[in-house]
């Protein structure tokens, strides 16, 4: 038996001066496996064209979609309504980035942001030759550095972070795992003392609190704690040299 599902949506144009922030209610019929994004959907199509959110591959793959769902961040299309008992869910626009629109955020602005502060490509004074075959490293040296690159940059960890929400300049959870994927990266050769001018700071590792609702709240279920408590490491025996 299908049940209804009551959403409150977050609606607010940033841009429109006569626009308020506020919520408007929308209920709909429930189906089996139904999602929040599949809810958003039928709302935009059905009831309410100017709904905005975004979204792009429906899968958990691209992490376009992700919002505050009853007051945790999630990806819209990863969460199903069965999973809220008393069908009423409330949606908002994820904090710590800037808003665009109803429940729209600018994460690429601070991820572009993000990886330009902590030099996110390979550091290397070697000529290429690209007709020579590609340095090796182990297998297991390889899978850990790229298990790293699975970040589909949601957003999800920064606006779950409490010192990030508190301190803007934070570099979050997102940013000290892409700088731990390149320090363990055999092809980059920054030392541990570039490393340290980039992170090591309350803006950066030794800034986190170690709350860990990163982690918790994670799609992709990355190792976060293990990556913070790395470089946390790595900088603070840098530190006390």
């Amino acid at each position: 038996m299908s049940r209804k599902l009551t959403i409150k949506a977050f609606k607010y144009n940033p841009l429109s001066k006569i626009s308020k922030p506020h919520f408007v209610t929308y209920e709909l019929e429930e189906t089996p496996f139904m999602t929040v994004f599949v809810c958003l959907t039928l709302i935009r199509e059905k009831m309410d064209a100017d709904l905005s959110f975004d979204f792009v591959c429906r899968a958990g793959i691209c992490g376009s979609c992700a919002m505050m769902i009853n007051g945790v961040p999630k990806l819209a299309c990863k969460t199903l309504t069965k999973d809220y008992e008393d069908g009423v869910i409330e949606l908002m626009p994820m904090p710590a980035f800037r808003h665009i629109k109803d429940l729209s955020v600018n994460t690429g602005e601070w991820f572009e942001g993000m990886c330009k502060r902590v030099e996110s490509w390979v550091h290397n004074e070697k000529e290429t030759d690209i007709s020579a075959l590609e340095e090796r490293i182990e297998p297991e040296v390889a899978d850990e550095t790229f298990e790293l690159d699975r970040c589909i940059e949601c957003g999800i960890c920064v606006a779950s972070c409490a010192t990030k929400l508190m301190r803007p300049d934070f570099i979050g959870a997102t940013g000290l795992l892409r700088t731990a994927r390149y320090l363990q990266d055999p092809h980059d050769h920054r030392s541990i003392e570039d490393f340290y001018e980039l992170v090591g700071d309350d803006d950066g590792v030794f800034g986190c609190m170690s709350l860990l609702a990163c982690e918790d709240n994670c799609p992709k279920d990355l190792p976060l704690q293990s990556k913070i408590a790395y470089m946390r490491r790595q900088l603070v025996a840098q530190k006390n040299k």
